[in-house]
């Protein structure tokens, strides 16, 4: 599956294909110019050549003498191996040379201390030409002689394929730095944007305190924008907060004393019926009043497992406050509640802790019979710290164990029982959220139930 295009590849890749165009803009110029820089040389060498030869011309005895310097054409083999071509004409008559190289027309000769360039083909190759005319008295009359100096053009191939190849190299080796520099420039560049997602993700569910970072000023935006979201999100957890205690308080108030009121009419009617029928309004009330709380709980622990709080908790005095909570319920019943300790510390959130353990005592309690015993072993083993509470109870039901953490399920033998189910579903999800497990089988003997809340050990 392809993920969401990334900003800095992005930019990366933006930034490399620039750097690609003027990579080969670059080779492209440096060719040029090389092969430019070469045809200059060898024209430069060509016009010196063909200067040099012409101002050997002289006159003798009417007739036209020359002598070709050496140095002359020695230069001409700075350029390369390349072969080199002369001549030497005065008006229509070849004083020597080669007779068919091609040279300008007596009506196209160069003026007098000029040089002319030109491009053509001898002996099957190409060749460029410098032609230079000079004019010596010969016989009393004035004679235009010209001299055309060509060379093959095979060197200044070379020399441009050379350069071409230097600049390509270069030309990708300046592609290759310039990727790197624009990776690490946009790695850069996206710095406080990564530092700002830290940020946000370093902080807890409840900590919405404006961020307050120095960004370039096109984040600006961004963090103005999050402070804003951020700041509505704590209001409206706030006012949820709120809202979950003003519920539970205006719920539980007002069936305390429905209550209340039924069971003082419970004692003052004498019928059956009406007696039954009080009795069914005391029991979905004391139902009500349960789930408001457990719900209440449920939000609680939902709440405080998102921003964990953990401080070093001792288990045995754990279990001992937890029983002594309890122990006037399990009193109405003649319920023995019996302790068994040895030391166990755990790190996590005492007050969710308490919670669920306590929802789990409760829950053996109530589902126990009369004048029955219920446990609470606390123990360590294989490097975890479990609180077992075994009761007498029915057991678990024919539903599967796992079931009954699920939110308002419960089990099938609980039958004019008042519970809400949500006392395992709190317990599952406070230890899940410190690490744990809650494990739920029978209890010694096959009869009743055994929960027993695990905890990795401190």
């Amino acid at each position: 599956m392809i993920g969401p295009p990334s900003i800095g590849r992005r930019l990366t890749l933006l930034l490399a294909g620039v750097a690609a165009l003027l990579s080969v803009l670059s080779w492209g110029m440096v060719t040029g110019l090389a092969r430019q820089a070469a045809e200059r040389t060898q024209d430069n060498v060509l016009a010196a050549s063909a200067t040099t030869i012409a101002e050997t011309l002289r006159s003798e005895q009417g007739e036209v003498r020359l002598e070709l310097p050496y140095s002359a054409f020695s230069m001409l083999g700075a350029i390369g191996e390349d072969r080199v071509f002369y001549r030497v004409s005065a008006g229509e008559a070849l004083l020597t040379g080669y007779a068919d190289l091609p040279a300008p027309p007596p009506d196209d000769a160069p003026a007098p201390g000029a040089v002319l360039f030109d491009t053509g083909a001898f002996a099957g190759e190409e060749i460029r030409l410098a032609s230079v005319s000079r004019r010596v008295l010969a016989g009393g009359q004035p004679v235009t002689v010209t001299v055309t100096v060509a060379q093959t053009r095979s060197g200044v191939g070379v020399i441009s394929a050379e350069l071409s190849q230097l600049a390509a190299r270069l030309s990708v080796a300046f592609f290759l730095v310039a990727v790197g520099l624009s990776a690490v420039a946009v790695r850069a560049s996206l710095r406080p944007l990564n530092e700002i997602a830290a940020a946000v993700a370093r902080r807890g569910p409840s900590d919405m305190r404006p961020l307050r970072r120095d960004a370039p000023a096109e984040l600006a935006p961004l963090l103005t924008a999050l402070n804003r979201l951020m700041d509505r999100l704590g209001q409206s957890i706030r006012r949820s907060e709120d809202f979950i205690a003003e519920a539970a308080h205006r719920v539980r108030t007002p069936l305390a004393t429905v209550r209340t009121q039924a069971e003082i009419a419970l004692r003052s009617v004498a019928e059956p019926e009406e007696k039954q029928r009080l009795r069914r309004i005391i029991r979905a009330v004391d139902e009500s009043s349960r789930s408001a709380g457990q719900l209440l709980d449920h939000a609680t622990v939902a709440w405080r497992a998102d921003d964990l709080t953990r401080e070093a908790v001792d288990l045995t005095d754990l279990a001992a406050q937890s029983a002594a909570a309890l122990e006037p319920t399990a009193a109405m019943k003649d319920i023995r509640l019996v302790l068994r300790t040895e030391p166990a510390r755990v790190a996590g959130d005492p007050v969710l802790l308490d919670n669920a353990l306590r929802n789990v005592l409760d829950n053996a309690i109530k589902y126990s019979p009369e004048d029955t015993t219920v446990t609470l072993e606390v123990r360590t083993d294989q490097g975890e710290a479990r609180i077992a509470v075994s009761d007498e109870g029915p057991g678990l039901g024919e539903d599967p164990p796992d079931h009954l953490t699920e939110r308002f399920r419960r089990g099938s033998n609980t039958e004019g029982i008042v519970g809400s189910g949500l006392g395992l579903t709190i317990a599952a999800d406070v230890l899940s959220a410190h690490g744990g497990r809650l494990e739920l089988g029978h209890a010694e003997g096959g009869k009743g139930t055994c929960a027993t809340l695990v905890f990795p050990l401190s």
